[in-house]
């Protein structure tokens, strides 16, 4: 059978991306074939369609971009006794900018009830990110105060509302005053507009000079060596993405008065057994469901529209969650 697949041959800009048909093989054992309704789209994949450093540094042309969908299965391979052809699954894992492919079982999971597939495929991989930031890196406990860059980004929000729903103060930074907005109705106790104001010490205003326990920044070289300045003593910087470029070397004494932490993770390791994938996959649907946290889709393009979702989403002047859709591409 022949998919619509977005794939890149050398590393670019949103043009590198083009449309090819490319046949799909029977699943292999372990596989399961799924007819894909949505696919998410992540700033990762345009840290592989750049080549930065990073997972994505050896890609492998062509390469097929993407890494989180949700679709149908159409058939199983030999050996898979979990999944059934008809059934609603979502997933993580390479390839995903395609109509059609196949996925190892094991990195799928059923559609989580208070899911769609829409907001499954928008949603699933920035809510098990916001799981293990928020509950195993570092455990958010009641009365802590985090700070968060890119508020009102996809990631963002899900960071923001889940960060005050287990009881902290939340913090974020944003761009624009619309931003702030979006970022206020989604968690944020305090929104600062980092082009009006220097977060820096408007952080400090709003703790009292203390500084706030963890900071999430997905933002990167702009804003990770002014966030050490955000924190009090024995607090953690998390920068898990590098929206701004990545974060260059730093005296690492800078950290020695305050006892500070930093850390540079990334999801694969924390869902890398199949243990953990469903367990941050419950964690994420039972805080959607308990109303904790929001799973929607913002924006819509058609698979043939791949470009201009990478340009949207370059241009960090948009919000919250989008999906490639299949079926438009014609």
């Amino acid at each position: 059978m022949l998919a619509t697949v977005a794939l890149i041959e050398r590393h670019g800009g949103p043009e590198v991306l083009t449309l090819r048909q490319q046949a799909v093989p029977a699943p292999g054992r372990g596989e399961v074939r799924i007819v894909q309704q949505a696919i998410g789209l992540n700033f990762a994949d345009i840290y592989q369609r750049k080549g930065a450093a990073g997972p994505h540094h050896s890609t492998q042309f062509p390469a097929v971009l993407g890494s989180q969908g949700s679709g149908l299965i159409e058939a199983v391979g030999e050996g898979v006794d979990e999944f059934k052809v008809g059934q609603a699954v979502t997933y993580i894992h390479p390839g995903a900018y395609a109509s059609v492919r196949n996925v190892p079982a094991e990195r799928c999971l059923l559609v989580p009830q208070g899911l769609s597939m829409e907001t499954a495929a928008a949603t699933l991989l920035r809510g098990m990110t916001a799981e293990y930031l928020l509950h195993r890196l570092y455990p958010v406990q009641p009365g802590d105060r985090v700070l968060v860059h890119a508020a009102a980004g996809g990631m963002g929000l899900i960071l923001s509302a889940w960060a005050r729903a287990l009881g902290a103060e939340v913090i974020g930074t944003v761009g624009s005053a619309a931003k702030r907005s979006l970022a206020l109705a989604h968690g944020c106790h305090h929104v600062i507009d980092y082009r009006q104001e220097d977060f820096v010490d408007r952080v400090q205003a709003i703790t009292s000079g203390e500084g706030v326990h963890v900071v999430y920044d997905a933002v990167g070289k702009d804003v990770f060596l002014p966030s050490l300045d955000c924190l009090r003593t024995r607090g953690m910087a998390i920068n898990y993405g590098t929206a701004s470029g990545d974060v260059e070397g730093f005296e690492l004494q800078r950290l020695h008065a305050k006892s500070l932490i930093v850390s540079r993770p990334t999801l694969r390791t924390y869902i890398a057994s199949r243990q953990d994938l469903l367990l941050s996959a419950r964690r994420f649907a039972a805080a959607v469901q308990s109303g904790a946290v929001k799973a929607e889709v913002d924006r819509r393009y058609s698979l043939s529209q791949v470009s201009q979702a990478h340009a949207d989403l370059e241009s960090r002047s948009t919000t919250g969650a989008a999906i490639l859709l299949p079926d438009a591409a014609g």
